[in-house]
């Protein structure tokens, strides 16, 4: 018999003298099948990567390669499931429990953890001291059902299966939807109100949804036109002007009655500066006295974010607050460029000790 490349896993299966079935994984990536008979071996699927194990479970063919995933093929080569590790795999074996007719597969990964898959469910995890490299499955002295790992650094771990152990309930476990899944839900019956607004919903259903559409149409054209306003009267915190692109932010800091009231002015242009421009305060005088009721603002590079702080004092001692508005002025224009309007906290009242 010839193969194409050198083998390297194999997996044999039936008798020499009636009919057997050898599957093997070559240096190139490929897997092979060959028959009683059969000179040439045929090209059975072809790897990602490199295969660093190859079992046959039943039917199907389960490879692991060294791009730390396990996949599954049909002996024509079709592809079944991919299992994504976290680690490299050392080895693999096949657990056989032929008492109960139970097939796994066993995968030795390099993060020191040997893993039990039976077709793409995960059954069971075992933590070892160090890296396996060799599994083997079965007859180990008086015990039929006996797992013997050798680690990388020489040593051997036997673990014994129980004989009364229990390997349908791990599967039902590991298959499947959750067992809450199942559960009824507890749903209350239908109230006579929940029909009448049914059958109201089924009879006026177009009129209801004119409606709907009618006042969602009016909503958006007063929502435009309150935007429309703000940009007529500069209240955006955002220059709509393209000559003069600003962005104005203002924040309000103390609990009175004396506050700080600090101001940021940025020029969002590419490459135009910002010249004679001033920051001017609208107040109630009753109410409040700022120490800087105009604010001279120099030239504004663009990018750069310009602070200017004055304090605001309560003249009130009746818990009373009121707004203030900042303006953004050019020299050569009547209308503000930015407003913002800044709702002034109420004053804590002077505790004299």
């Amino acid at each position: 018999m010839d193969t194409p490349s050198v083998p390297v896993f194999m997996t044999i299966t039936g008798l020499y003298d009636v009919e057997y079935r050898i599957v093997m994984s070559c240096r190139n990536g490929n897997v092979y099948t060959l028959k009683r008979g059969t000179k040439m071996a045929r090209q059975c699927f072809e790897l990602n990567s490199q295969p660093v194990g190859l079992e046959r479970v039943g039917k199907s063919i389960v490879v692991g390669c060294m791009d730390k995933t396990l996949q599954s093929y049909t002996t024509k080569g079709k592809k079944l499931w991919t299992v994504y590790l976290a680690s490299s795999i050392s080895t693999m074996g096949l657990m056989d429990h032929r008492q109960k007719g139970y097939k796994a597969v066993l995968v030795g990964l390099t993060n020191n953890q040997l893993q039990i898959y039976r077709e793409k469910y995960l059954i069971n995890t075992i933590n070892t001291e160090a890296t396996v490299t060799g599994v083997q499955f079965g007859r180990f002295g008086r015990e039929d059902n006996t797992l013997i790992m050798v680690t990388k650094g020489g040593g051997m771990i036997v673990k014994i299966l129980k004989r009364n152990s229990i390997l349908d309930e791990k599967m039902s476990m590991a298959r499947g939807p959750p067992a809450a899944q199942g559960q009824k839900l507890n749903i209350p019956k239908k109230t006579k109100t929940f029909v009448d607004q049914t059958l109201r919903e089924k009879e006026n259903g177009i009129v209801m949804h004119r409606t709907f559409q009618h006042d969602l149409y009016r909503m958006k054209l007063t929502a435009a036109r309150a935007f429309l306003k703000s940009l007529d009267n500069s209240m955006s915190p955002i220059s709509s002007n393209p000559a003069e692109p600003l962005k104005l932010s203002a924040q309000v800091q103390g609990i009175g009655p004396t506050f700080k009231l600090s101001v940021s002015l940025q020029n969002t242009s590419i490459n135009h500066p910002s010249i004679n421009l001033f920051i001017s305060f609208l107040f109630d005088e009753k109410l409040y006295s700022l120490q800087k009721a105009l604010i001279q603002v120099p030239m504004l590079v663009p990018g750069l974010n310009y602070s200017f702080e004055t304090l605001v004092e309560c003249l009130s001692d009746k818990g009373l607050s009121d707004v203030i508005k900042v303006f953004v002025l050019k020299e050569t224009e009547t209308a503000p460029i930015i407003t913002a309007v800044i709702n002034m906290p109420v004053s804590e009242t002077v505790v004299v000790v």
